[in-house]
C-alpha cells in the first residue's frame, strides 16, 4: 500500500513540476462563437464558471508510464476553495495510511506507515521548476475552471484578457499577457463547458494537458466525473486518469493537516531517490 502511495506522490511531483504548461500564442481577431461575439462568449464562460466552495468524494487514480506500466490506487478526494486539496488513502478498515495535501503553503505528503513526511513550499517548487507556481493554478485545474495567472477569481471585466478563436468545433481561449508560460482553454461552443486546459513553458517542449469528460450535475453546475493529465516534453509518456464518484459539495472536514510530532521529515530529494529506486525495481 505504501508502494501505491509512493507511486501517487510521483504523479503529483510530475504534475506540480510541470503545472506550468499550452500551445504557442498568436495574435488573432476575435470571431463570432455561435451567435455571440468573442467578448460576449468569454463573459458567458466566466459567468457559468463553477462557484463551489468545497467538493469531496471518491477517486480512482490510474497512472500510466511509457504506455506499459499501469499503477492504480483508490483515494478519498477533498477540496476546499482557497484552503487545500487532499487525497487520502485508507484501504484497511478506513484507517488512513497516506495523505497528500496541496495548500497555499505548498505540498505536504504524509507516510503514516513509516511515520515520515515531505513538506515543500511553493517558493521551493517554483525554483525547482524555474517558473512561478501557485495554489490557485492547481485549484482551478481540479475545479474545471479557466483562470488568469495570479488572480483568484475572474469577473466579466476579464473577458478582454483572452484571445478567442474557433478550432475543431471548440472555442479556444488563450491568455494574452503571460510571460514564460502560455495558457489555453478549450470549451464547448454552445454550453461553454471547459473540456481541456493546456499550460506550456514557452520555448521548451514541456506541456501539461488536463482534459475533462463525463459531465454530470453537481449541485447547480456541471462537473466532470473524469479527468486526464498528459505530461509532455519529458521524453517519457506520463498519463494520469482520475475517475470521480459519490461527489458532494459538503465541506464539513478539516482543511489543513497537522503533522504528528514524532514524524521524521525527509527532503524531496530523498523522496526522488526512493522513487528512482522503486522504478528500477519494477
Amino acid at each position: 500500500m505504501v508502494r501505491s502511495f509512493i507511486k501517487y506522490i510521483a504523479l503529483i511531483a510530475i504534475v506540480v513540476g510541470f503545472a506550468s504548461c499550452s500551445s504557442s500564442r498568436k495574435a488573432v481577431k476575435t470571431p463570432m462563437i455561435g451567435d455571440l461575439t468573442g467578448t460576449a462568449y468569454m463573459e458567458k464562460v466566466i459567468e457559468l464558471s463553477p462557484e463551489w466552495k468545497a467538493v469531496s468524494g471518491k477517486v480512482g487514480l490510474n497512472l500510466s508510464l511509457d504506455g506499459s506500466k499501469n499503477m492504480k490506487v483508490n483515494a478519498t478526494f477533498r477540496l476546499k476553495r482557497d484552503e487545500s486539496i487532499q487525497f487520502s488513502i485508507a484501504p484497511i478498515l478506513g484507517i488512513e495510511v497516506a495523505r497528500l495535501e496541496v495548500s497555499p503553503d505548498g505540498l505536504l505528503a504524509l507516510d503514516r506507515m513509516n511515520k515520515r513526511y515531505v513538506k515543500v513550499s511553493f517558493d521551493e517548487l517554483s525554483k525547482m521548476a524555474h517558473t512561478d507556481l501557485s495554489y490557485n493554478l492547481i485549484q482551478s485545474l481540479f475545479l474545471n475552471e479557466i483562470f488568469l495567472p495570479n488572480k483568484k477569481q475572474l469577473s466579466a471585466s476579464d473577458a478582454d484578457a483572452f484571445n478567442v478563436t474557433l478550432k475543431d468545433a471548440q472555442a479556444m481561449l488563450e491568455v494574452k499577457a503571460s510571460k514564460i508560460l502560455s495558457y489555453c482553454f478549450y470549451t464547448t461552443v454552445n454550453e461553454g463547458l471547459l473540456q481541456e486546459s493546456t499550460i506550456a513553458i514557452d520555448g521548451t517542449p514541456y506541456q501539461l494537458n488536463w482534459k475533462y469528460s463525463d459531465f454530470n450535475k453537481l449541485n447547480t453546475r456541471q462537473f466532470p466525473n473524469q479527468m486526464q493529465l498528459n505530461v509532455k516534453g519529458t521524453g517519457k509518456q506520463m498519463l494520469l486518469g482520475m475517475k470521480f464518484s459519490r461527489l458532494s459539495v459538503n465541506g464539513d472536514w478539516d482543511a489543513r493537516t497537522e503533522i504528528p510530532s514524532r514524524y521524521e521529515r525527509i527532503e524531496i530529494k530523498d523522496l526522488v531517490k526512493m522513487l528512482v529506486k522503486h522504478g528500477e525495481n519494477n
